[in-house]
């Protein structure tokens, strides 16, 4: 008996080396929250900007301050099903490449070794002045050191760490300078209006030109960073499929298109290729 994710197996098998676009769809189950809607607008206020958090003290004592909260659930997550699945086709030869749009971390922690982090990580923090990085971790405890009465503080988590705080007052919350220079601290991610690390985008453009088709899961792909992706792989001559929940600005560009949660019907591909290839050296 066929099942909806038939037509996706198919397309893995004909096309067997993917570079596979994530998005935060895949880390949902992960109870990190998504930004955008069916219809692919923003649920929400969109995060932070760059020149905001690099201009005002103010933009970054919220910044901080509700991430304060949200870290409690971002440094915590694990690895859901999509993101175990994609680590168990990496390992049967399927992937190539990961390209994540998310700053997680679940595919290294899920286990795979092919990952590109378009737009960095939130686990690690960047001083803007000597570039010295430190675990976000470290910084929490160096927060809550500072700020003792945000400890215990409830919130809705919002997407990348980020907590809903409205009616708090944060002039009074303290954020610590990098203990090296005393130069401005960041989360080592990109933010909206940042751009990404050209070498970045060269080496994901170098592994979409080399692949045989690219799977995008969980994303609608409104974010240029990642969208660029789908229009090289098109202009490339490369088929592209997606696994999303809703529209996505590349539906016009797609060979193939899975309306499905990502770790139902990533489980299911990853159930259906194992073992048809001998394992990846």
């Amino acid at each position: 008996m066929s099942t909806p994710f038939d037509a996706l197996t198919d397309f893995a098998l004909r096309h067997p080396r993917l570079v596979v676009l994530t998005g935060a769809g895949v880390s949902t189950e992960s109870g990190i929250p998504d930004y955008r809607d069916a219809n692919g607008d923003w649920k929400r206020s969109p995060p932070v900007d760059f020149r905001a958090f690099m201009g005002s003290e103010a933009v970054r004592r919220r910044y901080w301050a509700r991430s304060l909260v949200g870290w409690r659930v971002m440094g915590r997550a694990h690895p859901g099903a999509a993101h175990r699945a994609l680590a168990q086709l990496e390992q049967a030869g399927r992937v190539a490449l990961v390209l994540t749009q998310n700053v997680d971390g679940l595919h290294h922690a899920a286990g795979s070794r092919r990952v590109l982090d378009l737009h960095g990580r939130i686990d690690t923090v960047r001083c803007m002045a000597c570039e010295a990085r430190l675990p976000r971790a470290v910084l929490q405890d160096e927060l809550l050191a500072l700020n003792p009465d945000w400890a215990a503080l409830e919130a809705g988590i919002a997407p990348d760490g980020d907590a809903d705080l409205e009616g708090h007052a944060f002039d009074a919350f303290r954020v610590p300078a990098c203990a090296a220079c005393g130069g401005l601290l960041k989360p080592d991610v990109v933010f909206f209006g940042e751009s990404v690390p050209r070498e970045r985008v060269e080496a994901g453009m170098a592994a979409v030109r080399g692949c045989d088709a690219v799977l995008v899961a969980g994303s609608s792909l409104m974010v240029y960073s990642g969208f660029r992706f789908v229009q090289a792989a098109a202009a490339a001559g490369r088929p592209v499929a997606a696994v999303n929940l809703g529209r996505t600005r590349a539906d016009d560009l797609l060979a193939l298109k899975l309306q499905a949660p990502c770790g139902e019907a990533l489980e299911a591909l990853a159930r259906a290729v194992q073992g048809t290839v001998p394992a990846a050296a």
